[in-house]
């Protein structure tokens, strides 16, 4: 990114955050319903994700899919939004002087980290709140007397039983899946887009909006699937951490994934990769497609 313009591609971010939320968190919610019961010693264990999908839908009706969307909007308009400026920012502060138009794993891996990094400050707590929600309803193991009422209430319960800083529980897991899964969406986002781009203009000369689409689909799709193929089991903890009934449980999540992995092997490590999957393609190819269209709306040049 060559120009920017201040607080556009932060505008940009959050437009591509709304979209991420509004195609992607029903099947989040069946990811972190299996992660939850799945990897209990204990308790409903779904078959997979259409077998969860299908008891959350004739229990709750298509709303029991959308637990937990309150805070996932507003965490992922801010948290989007903050991901794409940051990393357009620091993307071109340090491809000053460079000439090379090849993306440059130096300049984006570093790039994609730094802003993971900072964003998983505000994703743990809307991610704690969301989940917390979402393990409720359907074969839940959430007594009745413990559930939460809305974010809001639950917020103000996890701060006062855990305090302040029992929203950001799981922080340092997140900041990890973060840094590291970011940095593999946008390499794999950013190398993918090039290619495309060169093949395009190696085999015609006619340029439209359409193509951009098609290619902000594959390329987002693309770097959803690899950015959760590379972090889920980072995830699976993360989750187990936040929806934890006893706070006082481990926080690390490579003590938590041994313990899974000794009991369930790799395929526990890799609880709710159908729905995840399944998620990752049409939530990032969304969002990519918007920020990509939301730039060129705004004027942002690019290269």
């Amino acid at each position: 990114m060559e120009e920017t313009s201040g607080y556009k591609e932060y505008v940009a971010g959050l437009l591509a955050g709304v979209a991420t939320v509004g195609i992607g968190h029903p099947f989040d919610t069946v990811k972190v319903k299996l992660q939850k019961h799945n990897t209990e010693a204990h308790g409903m264990k779904y078959k997979n994700g259409l077998h969860c999908t299908a008891r959350i839908v004739k229990s709750e009706g298509v709303k029991g899919l959308y637990r937990g969307a309150t805070s996932s909007f507003l965490g992922m308009a801010f948290e989007s939004s903050l991901l794409f400026g940051i990393y357009s920012r620091t993307k071109q502060k340090m491809q000053e002087g460079l000439q090379n138009t090849r993306p440059q794993p130096q300049v984006i891996i570093p790039s994609a980290a730094y802003s993971g990094a900072i964003i998983s400050f505000v994703l743990c707590p809307s991610e704690l709140l969301k989940c917390r929600m979402q393990i409720q309803g359907t074969d839940s193991l959430v007594p009745k007397s413990s559930r939460y009422s809305s974010p809001l209430d639950c917020a103000l319960k996890t701060m006062k039983t855990e305090g302040v800083t029992g929203i950001f529980r799981g922080g340092l897991t997140t900041l990890l899946r973060e840094s590291f899964g970011n940095a593999v969406f946008f390499s794999v986002y950013e190398y993918v887009r090039y290619y495309m781009h060169l093949q395009l203009k190696a085999a015609s000369s006619d340029h439209n909006d359409l193509i951009d689409v098609g290619i902000g689909i594959v390329t987002g799709g693309l770097g959803g699937v690899a950015f959760w193929s590379a972090v889920l089991p980072l995830d699976v903890a993360k989750t187990i951490i936040q929806t934890a009934s006893d706070k006082s449980s481990t926080k690390n999540p490579f003590r938590i994934l041994n313990s899974i992995y000794r009991r369930a092997g790799l395929r526990g490590c890799y609880t709710g990769l159908g729905p995840t999957i399944a998620r990752a393609f049409p939530a990032n190819a969304a969002a990519i497609v918007t920020w990509e269209l939301a730039i060129k709306l705004l004027g942002i040049k690019r290269e």
